[in-house]
Protein backbone atom coordinates (compact mmCIF):
# COMPACT_ATOMS: atom_id res chain seq x y z
CA UNK A 1 0.00 0.00 0.00
CA UNK A 2 1.47 3.42 -0.86
CA UNK A 3 1.32 6.56 1.31
CA UNK A 4 -0.85 8.10 -1.10
CA UNK A 5 -3.66 4.99 -0.56
CA UNK A 6 -3.01 5.27 2.77
CA UNK A 7 -3.97 9.19 2.89
CA UNK A 8 -6.75 7.74 0.57
CA UNK A 9 -7.96 5.53 3.17
CA UNK A 10 -7.84 7.77 6.14
CA UNK A 11 -9.27 10.80 4.45
CA UNK A 12 -12.62 8.43 3.61
CA UNK A 13 -12.65 7.02 6.94
CA UNK A 14 -12.61 10.35 8.61
CA UNK A 15 -14.88 11.71 6.18
CA UNK A 16 -17.52 8.62 7.19
CA UNK A 17 -16.98 9.59 10.74
CA UNK A 18 -18.18 13.16 10.57
CA UNK A 19 -20.91 11.96 8.57
CA UNK A 20 -21.77 9.16 11.45
CA UNK A 21 -21.35 11.80 14.18
CA UNK A 22 -23.55 14.37 12.45
CA UNK A 23 -26.18 11.27 12.38
CA UNK A 24 -25.73 10.59 16.17
CA UNK A 25 -25.43 13.73 17.74
CA UNK A 26 -28.69 14.58 18.23
CA UNK A 27 -28.99 11.40 20.18
CA UNK A 28 -26.69 12.97 22.86
CA UNK A 29 -26.46 15.59 26.16
CA UNK A 30 -22.94 16.42 26.26
CA UNK A 31 -19.89 16.77 24.51
CA UNK A 32 -17.05 15.90 26.02
CA UNK A 33 -13.03 16.66 24.88
CA UNK A 34 -10.67 15.09 26.14
CA UNK A 35 -6.63 15.27 25.38
CA UNK A 36 -7.27 12.16 23.54
CA UNK A 37 -10.67 11.87 22.40
CA UNK A 38 -13.67 13.33 21.71
CA UNK A 39 -16.97 11.63 23.29
CA UNK A 40 -21.05 12.54 22.86
CA UNK A 41 -22.67 10.90 25.99
CA UNK A 42 -26.26 11.17 27.84
CA UNK A 43 -24.59 11.20 31.23
CA UNK A 44 -21.46 12.90 32.38
CA UNK A 45 -19.90 12.51 36.17
CA UNK A 46 -16.67 14.53 36.75
CA UNK A 47 -14.26 14.11 39.85
CA UNK A 48 -11.50 15.88 40.74
CA UNK A 49 -9.03 13.96 43.13
CA UNK A 50 -5.30 14.16 43.98
CA UNK A 51 -4.12 17.77 45.38
CA UNK A 52 -3.22 21.23 44.52
CA UNK A 53 -0.20 20.75 42.80
CA UNK A 54 -1.04 17.55 40.51
CA UNK A 55 -5.32 17.43 40.53
CA UNK A 56 -6.42 14.20 38.63
CA UNK A 57 -9.60 14.43 36.82
CA UNK A 58 -11.76 11.28 36.61
CA UNK A 59 -14.69 11.41 34.12
CA UNK A 60 -17.44 8.75 33.38
CA UNK A 61 -19.53 8.69 30.84
CA UNK A 62 -22.83 6.54 30.07
CA UNK A 63 -24.13 6.13 26.89
CA UNK A 64 -21.69 7.06 24.96
CA UNK A 65 -20.53 7.29 21.10
CA UNK A 66 -16.29 7.48 20.27
CA UNK A 67 -14.57 9.93 18.38
CA UNK A 68 -12.44 7.21 17.06
CA UNK A 69 -12.12 6.41 13.18
CA UNK A 70 -9.85 2.97 14.02
CA UNK A 71 -13.21 1.55 16.59
CA UNK A 72 -15.48 -1.16 14.98
CA UNK A 73 -17.76 -0.32 17.44
CA UNK A 74 -17.98 3.21 18.74
CA UNK A 75 -21.19 3.01 20.56
CA UNK A 76 -20.28 1.86 24.57
CA UNK A 77 -22.51 1.76 27.62
CA UNK A 78 -19.92 3.13 29.97
CA UNK A 79 -16.33 5.05 29.59
CA UNK A 80 -14.19 6.05 32.33
CA UNK A 81 -11.23 8.36 31.90
CA UNK A 82 -8.60 9.41 34.03
CA UNK A 83 -6.41 12.69 33.03
CA UNK A 84 -3.93 15.02 34.58
CA UNK A 85 -5.16 17.33 31.68
CA UNK A 86 -8.07 19.81 30.73
CA UNK A 87 -11.50 18.13 29.95
CA UNK A 88 -14.20 20.16 28.72
CA UNK A 89 -17.82 19.22 28.79
CA UNK A 90 -20.64 21.10 27.03
CA UNK A 91 -24.32 20.47 26.99
CA UNK A 92 -25.46 20.16 23.25
CA UNK A 93 -28.73 22.03 23.00
CA UNK A 94 -32.31 20.45 22.79
CA UNK A 95 -33.36 19.44 19.13
CA UNK A 96 -36.91 20.91 20.34
CA UNK A 97 -36.34 24.77 19.77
Amino acid sequence: MSSDDLESFEAERELQLAQEYQDVAAMFRYAVETERRFYLANDVKLTVGGDASRPVIEVELSDAWVWDMYRRTRFVPKVRVLTFKDVNVEELPSTDI
